[in-house]
C-alpha cells in the first residue's frame, strides 16, 4: 500500500511520504489565495473552495485559512467559517449543510502515537470527523480526532470537544460535557448565548 492507501483507510502512515508532501503543498497554495483575495463577490470565492475541497456548495471562508489537504474536506451548504480556522484533513472531515464556526476553530483528524519511540518515526493516523447539519461552533473551540457531532448542537466557545456530541444538545469546557438539550425548531423568543460566540 501507498502512504496515501495507509492514511485513507485509517492506518498509521507517513507523513513524510512525497506524495503527501506534494498533496500538502498544492493545498497551502490554494489555502495562500482563499485568504489573499480580499473581499470578492461569493461566486469568486465558491471557485477557489470548489478546487480546495472534495465537496463544496455555498460558503463563505473569512481569511486565514488552513488546512492540509483539502480534498478531505466535504462541506454542505450554507457553510460559514470565521477567521483563523484550521482543519487537519489526514481523514475525512465531512461538515453537513447550515453550519457556523466561530473565530480559531480547530478540527483536527490527525493523532500520534503513544508511545515516544514509535513516534520519533514520524507515523501518523486519521480518524474521521462528522459535523451534522445547523450545528454552531464557537470561537476557540478544538474538535478533536474521530469526533461526531449530531444535528442542531451547539459547541461553546473554547470548549475541547474529545468525544461525540448528541443532536440539539449543548456542550461546553474542558474536556466538553453536555450542559442541556436543546429544542429543536425555530425558537419562540431569543434564548441566552453567553459562552457560545
Amino acid at each position: 500500500m501507498t502512504e496515501l492507501e495507509k492514511m485513507r483507510s485509517g492506518l498509521w502512515f507517513n507523513a513524510g511520504d512525497k506524495e503527501l508532501v506534494a498533496m500538502r503543498q498544492k493545498a497551502k497554495a490554494l489555502c495562500r489565495q482563499i485568504n489573499q483575495q480580499g473581499p470578492v463577490p461569493v461566486k469568486a470565492h465558491q471557485q477557489l473552495a470548489k478546487q480546495l475541497f472534495a465537496r463544496v456548495s455555498r460558503c463563505y471562508i473569512e481569511p486565514d485559512f488552513y488546512c492540509d489537504y483539502g480534498v478531505h474536506i466535504e462541506l454542505g451548504n450554507n457553510f460559514y467559517a470565521n477567521h483563523h480556522c484550521v482543519m487537519l484533513d489526514a481523514a475525512p472531515i465531512r461538515i453537513g449543510n447550515d453550519v457556523l464556526l466561530g473565530p480559531g476553530v480547530q478540527i483536527y483528524t490527525v493523532t500520534h502515537p503513544l508511545d515516544a519511540e514509535l513516534r520519533k518515526t514520524g507515523v501518523e493516523q486519521g480518524l474521521p470527523v462528522t459535523i451534522g447539519d445547523s450545528v454552531w461552533i464557537g470561537g476557540g473551540a478544538l474538535i478533536m480526532p474521530g469526533v461526531s457531532i449530531g444535528n442542531g448542537a451547539v459547541v461553546a466557545a473554547g470548549a475541547v470537544v474529545t468525544r461525540d456530541v448528541a443532536a440539539f444538545s449543548l456542550v461546553a469546557g474542558n474536556p466538553a460535557r453536555e450542559i442541556r438539550k436543546l429544542e429543536p425548531g425555530p425558537s419562540k423568543s431569543q434564548p441566552q448565548n453567553r459562552g457560545c460566540a
